[in-house]
Order: structure tokens, then sequence, then C-alpha cells
């Protein structure tokens, strides 16, 4: 049985690449865009993938919210204006390549140190769990 898809959200860092995303958002032909959960570089591109995508639906995005509230994937950043959005959208980049210039020092300090994220889990009042 064929199951149609209502919107497909791809992320490039998992489907492989920004050209794998781009050949499945042509083969989706319905609403649809890049899906990004991760840190700068990967927002980056989805967004550039949204600009370039003519079926591009909406761009999925955590920073300043819940577990990154406090800013941390910019700090990877050496300009992080290039996603400041404006009433829910990204201006696009006129930058080379994805648009951002990746802070080295910030992200070699980060690899000395090390991280224990997992998924944050949240639970409702009544201890269902709740989408993130």
């Amino acid at each position: 049985m064929v199951v149609p898809v209502g919107v497909a959200q791809p992320d490039p860092s998992h489907a492989g690449g920004t050209f794998e995303v781009r050949r499945i958002a042509a083969l989706a032909e319905i609403h649809g865009g890049p899906h990004c959960p991760l840190g700068p570089v990967a927002l980056a591109a989805s967004l550039q993938l949204g600009f370039a995508v003519p079926n591009f639906l909406i761009q999925e995005q955590s920073l300043r919210m819940h577990c990154h509230a406090d800013g941390d994937l910019l700090n990877y950043l050496v300009d992080p204006s290039v996603f400041d959005f404006v009433d829910g959208y990204a201006a696009r980049s006129v930058r080379p390549g994805l648009g951002i210039e990746v802070n080295e020092p910030a992200v070699r300090r980060a690899a000395e140190i090390g991280h224990t994220w997992r998924n944050p889990v949240w639970r409702h009042t009544d201890g269902t769990l709740a989408e993130w």
C-alpha cells in the first residue's frame, strides 16, 4: 500500500547533504522543506535549501528555544546575526557559501570540554510525553 506524504522534511545532516535533500524535495513535489533541529551549520544549509526549493513550506529550528535558550549554538558563529529572524522570517544571506563564518576557536574549546547533551524529555502535567 502506498501512503501519501503530507509534508516532507528531510534533514541535510542525516539525509546525505544538500544535494540529496534537493533531490528529495524534487521527488516530493508537494509542500515540504528541510528539517533542522541541530546546530548552526545544519541550519544554514537548511535555510539555503529552503531558499532554493520551490515547494518549501517551513523551516524548523531550535535556536534560543527550549534547551538552546541561552544561545549556546550561536557561540560557534563569528556573527550570529545571520539567524536574527524577523516576524518568523529569515533573510536570505548574500554571504558566500552557507552564509555563516564558524568561530573555530569556540569550536575547538567546546571539543576539548566535550558534551553530555541528550534529547530532553518533556512531560505534560498528567505525565504523558510532550512533543518537543
